[in-house]
C-alpha cells in the first residue's frame, strides 16, 4: 500500500452531521487502498471521545484543538492580510509542521484536501499530486448570507464571498482534480471558475443504508397520541436555524390549527438560544443532541425539509429517504438529490404551499412516497459506488478528472 495524506477541517469521525458524514466514508475509502495520514481538527469538546478511534483506520494522524472562539479572533487578522477569513480561521503551526514532517518522512506523493480551508497545508508541496474535495461551492453561501443580514455584517459576508471564491478559484487551479458534492454544485463552480472547468468533478454524497434501514429504527420516541413532524441537523448552523424559525413563524402555527395533534421536533446538537426559543411555543420541541437519529425519522409521520439557503446536497434528505419516511421540502433543499417529485418526496417552496402537503399527508398518507424513496436510495446512493471516482482521479494516469501560543490551539499526534 501507498501513503496518502487526508487533511480535513474536522474530524471525521463519527457520520453524525453533513460533512462529518462525507469525510467520514471518504477516510474509509482511502484506508481500503492506502496508508492514510490524517490531519485535523477538533472544535467540539464532545469528539475528544472519538480521537482514539482514529487508529483503527489511520497510519498517524494530527489532531489539533480548536477554540472557536479564539479562532473568530485570528481570522480578523484576514481584514489586514486581504485573505478570506476563513483562511486564519484554520490557521495552525503545529498542524503545518506535521504535514511538512509527514510528507518528507514516509516519501507522501498524493494527498486529498477537505474543503479549501484546509488547502494552504499544501502551499510547500507543489509537486503532489491532489484532490481536494471543495463539496459546496461555500463562498456562494457567504453570498446568500450577505443578502439576509444587515450591515456590517452584510459587508464581512460579501467580503468573505468575494475573497473565498478567489481562494477557491486559486486552489482548483492547483489541484489535479476539484471535487463538488452534485453536479449543480459542480457546473455553478465550472462557471465561477472557468479556467479550471476540465478539472472540476461531481462525486456525489451517499448513504449507508445498511444503518438507515426502516428496520432498525428502534423505539418510538414519540408520545402515542400526536403527528411528529421532524427537522434534522447540527441547530447551531445558520441555515438550518433559520428553516426551522421560518417553519415555526409562518407554518407550523396553521398546521397545528388545522391539525391539533401535529407536533414540530427540532432534532440536533448544540442548538443556539434562538432555536431553544422556539421550543416554548405550544407544539415545537427542541430535543438537542440524540445518541441516534434513526427513532427520530423512523417513526416520524413526516420529514421537513424548509431550507431556504442551501448548498449542495442534504443528506438529512437522504437520510429520511433511506429511513422509508415521507419527505417534503423546499427545492433548495432537493437541489442536487437524484428523485422524483411527486414520487419519490414532495416540494414546497411557500407557506400555503407547505400547509396543503403536509396537512394532506397527516391526514390521507401515501406510504409509497416513502417506499420509493427507499428504492430510490438503495438504487442510486451507496457510498462505494459514489467515491469509486476518486480512485481514479489519484493516479498518475488520471484524466483532467489546552491553549498554545499559536492561537488557541493545542495538538496532539499519534499513531501506529
Amino acid at each position: 500500500m501507498d501513503d496518502i495524506l487526508l487533511l480535513t477541517h474536522r474530524i471525521p469521525w463519527p457520520p453524525n452531521k453533513g460533512d462529518k458524514i462525507r469525510s467520514y466514508h471518504l477516510l474509509r475509502h482511502l484506508a481500503s487502498h492506502y496508508r492514510v495520514h490524517l490531519g485535523t481538527f477538533v472544535d467540539d469538546p464532545a469528539d475528544e471521545r472519538y480521537v482514539s478511534d482514529l487508529d483503527v483506520v489511520c497510519s498517524s494522524a494530527h489532531v489539533a484543538r480548536l477554540n472557536p472562539g479564539v479562532a473568530r479572533w485570528r481570522a480578523l487578522t484576514g481584514l489586514l492580510s486581504g485573505a478570506p477569513l476563513t483562511l486564519p480561521y484554520y490557521r495552525n503551526a503545529g498542524l503545518a509542521r506535521w504535514v511538512e514532517h509527514t510528507v518528507n518522512a514516509h516519501g507522501i506523493e498524493r494527498a486529498v484536501v477537505f474543503s479549501s480551508s484546509m488547502a494552504q497545508y499544501l502551499d510547500g508541496f507543489p509537486a503532489l499530486r491532489r484532490v481536494v474535495d471543495l463539496v459546496d461551492v461555500d463562498s456562494d453561501k457567504w453570498r446568500q448570507y450577505a443578502a439576509g443580514k444587515s450591515h456590517p455584517a452584510r459587508w464581512i459576508y460579501a467580503r468573505e464571498g468575494r475573497r473565498l471564491l478567489e481562494y477557491e478559484r486559486r486552489v482548483a487551479r492547483e489541484a489535479d482534480a476539484a471535487l463538488l458534492v452534485s453536479e449543480a454544485e459542480a457546473e455553478l463552480f465550472r462557471e465561477l471558475a472557468p479556467e479550471s472547468r476540465d478539472s472540476i468533478h461531481a462525486v456525489h454524497n451517499g448513504v449507508d443504508t445498511t444503518v438507515f434501514d426502516p428496520g432498525k429504527n428502534g423505539t418510538s420516541p414519540y408520545p402515542d397520541d400526536v403527528l411528529p413532524l421532524v427537522f434534522t441537523g447540527a441547530m447551531d448552523y445558520w441555515p438550518n436555524e433559520e428553516a426551522v424559525t421560518w417553519f415555526a413563524d409562518t407554518v407550523f402555527p396553521r398546521i397545528m390549527a388545522a391539525e391539533p395533534g401535529a407536533r414540530f421536533y427540532i432534532v440536533g446538537s448544540r442548538p443556539t438560544r434562538g432555536v431553544q426559543a422556539l421550543g416554548e411555543r405550544p407544539g415545537i420541541e427542541v430535543t438537542g443532541f440524540v445518541d441516534d437519529m434513526r427513532p427520530w425519522l423512523g417513526h416520524a409521520a413526516i420529514a421537513v425539509a424548509p431550507l431556504r439557503i442551501a448548498r449542495g446536497v442534504q443528506n438529512k434528505v437522504l437520510e429520511a429517504m433511506a429511513m422509508g419516511r415521507t419527505v417534503i421540502g423546499t427545492a433548495q433543499a432537493l437541489a442536487g438529490i437524484e428523485a422524483e417529485v411527486g414520487r419519490d418526496l414532495l416540494q414546497a417552496d411557500s407557506p400555503d404551499a407547505f400547509v396543503e402537503q403536509v396537512l394532506a399527508q397527516l391526514r390521507e398518507p401515501d406510504p409509497s412516497l416513502g417506499a420509493n424513496a427507499r428504492d430510490r436510495v438503495l438504487a442510486h446512493y451507496a457510498w462505494s459506488a459514489r467515491l469509486s471516482r476518486l480512485d481514479a482521479l489519484l493516479q498518475e494516469s488520471a484524466p483532467g478528472v489546552s491553549l498554545t501560543d499559536d492561537g488557541g490551539a493545542a495538538e496532539v499526534s499519534h499513531g501506529r
